[in-house]
This record gives structure tokens, C-alpha cells and sequence, in this order.
């Protein structure tokens, strides 16, 4: 199965993360996107509503990248950079403002869900991606399996939870005590010699 992106600018979004990304976070994030574009098929996403999807995919974790480390959560940090990269290709501001949604809200449960498509499916696929396999049927993991075992997964619980904790101990205030990069602050913080995966991941 080729992985496409649904348009020249995702095309051009992939490259992007690519290059500033963690590689475990890079893989990641087109995983989400499979995922994603797996259960937006089924609902009907198509044209530039699956192209904002992707780019949605592609940059949700691009708030942990060093150019886009800013003083905000990890999750708008991203989301301004996705709405930064979209400004520079004259994207419709509806639109953009919709990929700004799905990234900000994306470790936000029960909120995600509720603003609409492209925030439930980023929200679904990442869900998926960590564990919740019971939101895909035994045929759709059949069919995606052998695409997804090209992006391995490389300690991607330990890579994107030590991110989020580093730029939390240089700026505490991108990590309220209410959010989930709160959360992973609070369990580093009550055991900072622990080695794996953050035990509030």
C-alpha cells in the first residue's frame, strides 16, 4: 500500500516533519495519519477535508520539535506551527483554522471528540496508535498492518513522553497541572530517576 497524503501540501507537510521531528515522533505521527485516513474513509473525508486531515496527522506532535518549542502547551505549539505552514501556502482560513482545532485538542478527551470531524478522527487515530484496539476492527488491522509496520513504533512512549517532560522542566507553564503534559511533569517530577516510559503516559 503507498502512503499518499491526500495533496501537494501535505506532500510538502510530510517532508516538513520529517526534518524537524524525532523519528520515533515522525513515524508516529504517519501512523496517526493511516489510522486516520483508515476511519475518515469510512465516514465520508475526501478532497481538501482529507488533505487537512493529514496535515492535522503530521504536525499534532510537532510541538515538540526544537523549532516550535515556544512557551505554550506542546499540543499549541504545534498547532501554531501548522497554522503558520498553511499561511505560507495560502490555505483557506476555515480549513486552517479546523487543523488548528484537531492539533490543540488532540490529548483532550471527551472535548476532541465533540468539535467536529477532523478533531475526533486525529483524537481516534492517535488513541488507536497507543493501545485502544478495540476502536479498529480485526479486518481494518488486517488491511492496515503491513503499511503501519513501515513506520516502527522505536520506543515511541519513552521518545514523545521524555519530550513533552524536557521542555516541561525548562518552562513548567507549558505543562498546567490540569493538562497531560501536567500529568507527565507531576510523575517525573515524584520519581525523576525513573528509566522507561512515564508512568503517567
Amino acid at each position: 500500500m503507498q502512503v499518499t497524503f491526500g495533496g501537494a501540501i501535505a506532500d510538502a507537510a510530510h517532508a516538513h516533519v520529517r526534518e524537524v521531528l524525532h523519528p520515533a515522533i515522525f513515524n508516529h505521527s504517519v501512523r496517526v495519519w493511516l489510522l486516520a485516513d483508515h476511519f475518515g474513509r469510512q465516514q465520508g473525508v475526501e478532497g481538501m477535508e482529507r488533505e487537512a486531515l493529514a496535515i492535522a496527522c503530521l504536525f499534532h506532535d510537532a510541538g515538540t520539535a526544537a523549532p516550535y518549542e515556544g512557551p505554550e502547551r506542546f499540543e499549541v505549539e504545534g498547532a501554531d506551527a501548522a497554522r503558520a505552514f498553511l499561511s505560507e501556502h495560502d490555505w483557506p482560513e476555515p480549513l486552517t483554522q479546523r487543523v488548528w482545532e484537531a492539533i490543540a485538542l488532540h490529548t483532550s478527551p471527551g472535548i476532541a471528540e465533540r468539535m467536529g470531524a477532523l478533531p475526533r478522527l486525529v483524537r481516534l487515530a492517535v488513541m488507536a496508535d497507543f493501545g485502544r484496539t478495540d476502536l479498529l476492527t480485526a479486518n481494518g488491522w488486517q488491511t492496515l498492518s503491513s503499511t503501519l509496520s513501515r513506520f516502527p513504533r522505536a520506543d515511541i512512549e519513552i521518545a514523545l513522553g521524555d519530550a513533552v517532560v524536557a521542555q516541561a522542566v525548562r518552562a513548567p507553564e507549558k505543562a498546567p497541572p490540569s493538562s497531560w503534559p501536567g500529568a507527565l511533569l507531576a510523575a517525573h517530577l515524584a520519581d525523576p530517576d525513573h528509566i522507561g516510559v512515564n508512568p503517567a503516559f
